[in-house]
């Protein structure tokens, strides 16, 4: 059993990141218009959950992202920071569930929720290689 007896419900992290032109839609191909790129948000939002937890978990532990449900309301311009920000609201065995919000220098832009899981980084990495070994 993994002992993740110094989670506690309520922890928070946050995340930044100065939007350049390599973070556009145009750029990661998820669209034409060039402003934040959906995918990028959604990354500073992990990392925003990682800042929360990550170094709580047990050594030889990590935890991976899951699940998203997320929205993206507002476009964010090339120059401008944002800021994501995620705090910890359920843990169910080894899933935690994140509350999630990004924000521009102006005004909301994404929020949602984010499920990511403990586990234990060699075990982990045994599957990955079992797997790569029977690829074709």
């Amino acid at each position: 059993m993994t002992d993740l007896s110094k989670l506690r419900i309520g922890l928070a992290g946050s995340a930044e990141l100065l939007v350049g032109p390599e973070h556009t839609a145009p750029r990661v191909g998820s669209g034409l218009v060039p402003v934040l790129a959906t995918p990028v948000m959604i990354n500073v939002i992990e990392a925003a959950a990682l800042a929360a937890v990550e170094r709580l978990l047990p050594a030889g532990h990590q935890s991976l992202g899951i699940h998203l449900d997320v929205r993206h309301f507002a476009a964010t311009p090339v120059g401008m920071r944002i800021r994501a920000t995620a705090e910890l609201v359920a843990i169910d065995g080894r899933t935690l569930e994140f509350r999630v919000e990004a924000h521009d220098a102006k005004e909301p832009i994404g929020g949602g929720t984010h499920r990511r899981v403990v586990v234990n980084v060699a075990r982990f990495d045994q599957r990955v290689q079992r797997k790569l070994a029977k690829a074709p």
